[in-house]
């Protein structure tokens, strides 16, 4: 039976080499380190205490693809703030890859804000502080003060607020562009709103806006309010009377008189005996012994 190897390294000997291989990128070598490590009860208490070791291991558990290993790492060790972002990272990136596996397809924006919410940051690895938009309430509230002093922020500027906030110079550029495109757009929107807008109007060109025309018969008669009437519906009924049109205010001689006016005008080639005889050959014969008129009675016109 082979030994596994004993190595006499003390705890923070251990942390330091870990430190060393994680910033050197070398997770395989990192890995097999930690293998080597001693087997010890006393020992693995110790080392089971200490973050960099801690850290360390998970990033070979999310490397190596054992995703259980590294949230039960993550899930039941307390970490400084110092290691969150890069356990936060490697939280989401391991459920993402297990979502993308399961879906047999790439994650988009609104399948990976699904994950995230199906699968919170355990509170090891998060202050509690809210994040909106990827950025903390703190950063926000900081990029904000800095808008308000210089929406346009040079090189220099940008890079300071970079180290203040944790963020890149890139990131922090991005954001006060879209905050300067969102000011514009709402300025937009309050000018447009502020300013009156013309009332549409629907009347037609060279129409009265109390008349209205109606028509029986092929003939059009204008119905209005008369000037100087009473009222609309008396003024339409006298209108409609004088001009001899379908209405309030109709006389048995109106339609007569419509008649005579309209082939005084040659309007209308109509005779009395058409009229009042009705038509056809049965009407022109009776309008014709009515009023005692020669066959030629057809062109003959009412006396005015």
């Amino acid at each position: 039976m082979s030994l596994l190897p004993i190595l006499n390294f003390s705890p923070q000997q251990v942390a330091g080499v870990c430190e060393t291989l994680e910033e050197s990128g070398d997770i395989e070598r990192l890995g097999r380190f930690l293998w080597s490590l001693p087997v010890a009860p006393a020992a693995c208490e110790a080392l089971n205490k200490n973050e960099s070791v801690l850290r360390a291991r998970a990033i070979v558990a999310f490397h190596t693809g054992n995703y259980r290993e590294l949230y039960h790492i993550l899930e039941n060790h307390k970490f400084t703030k110092e290691s969150h972002a890069k356990l936060q990272a490697l939280w989401l990136e391991a459920h993402y890859q297990e979502a993308e596996k399961l879906r047999g397809r790439p994650l988009g924006p609104v399948d990976k804000y699904r994950v995230r919410k199906k699968f919170p940051l355990p509170r090891t690895i998060w202050d509690g502080e809210q994040k909106t938009h990827c950025f903390k309430e703190r950063t926000r509230h900081l990029l904000r003060e800095w808008y308000l002093q210089d929406p346009y922020p040079n090189p220099s500027k940008k890079r300071e607020l970079a180290q203040a906030t944790g963020l890149t110079p890139t990131q922090v550029g991005n954001w006060f562009k879209n905050r300067r495109q969102r000011d514009r757009a709402a300025a937009a929107k309050n000018r447009q709103s502020s300013s009156p807008r013309p009332r549409a109007s629907h009347r037609q060109p060279g129409r009265n806006r109390n008349s209205r025309v109606t028509g029986t018969g092929g003939v059009c008669a204008l119905q209005g309010r008369e000037p100087g009437g009473s009222g609309a519906a008396a003024g339409r009924g006298r209108l409609a009377e004088r001009e001899g049109c379908p209405g309030k205010g109709r006389s048995k001689a109106a339609p007569q008189r419509l008649l005579r006016s309209l082939q005084g005008l040659g309007l209308l080639g109509l005779s009395a005996a058409n009229y009042r005889g009705g038509t056809g050959e049965k009407g022109r014969k009776r309008g014709r012994e009515m009023h005692g008129d020669s066959p030629a009675g057809d062109a003959k016109q009412l006396p005015p």
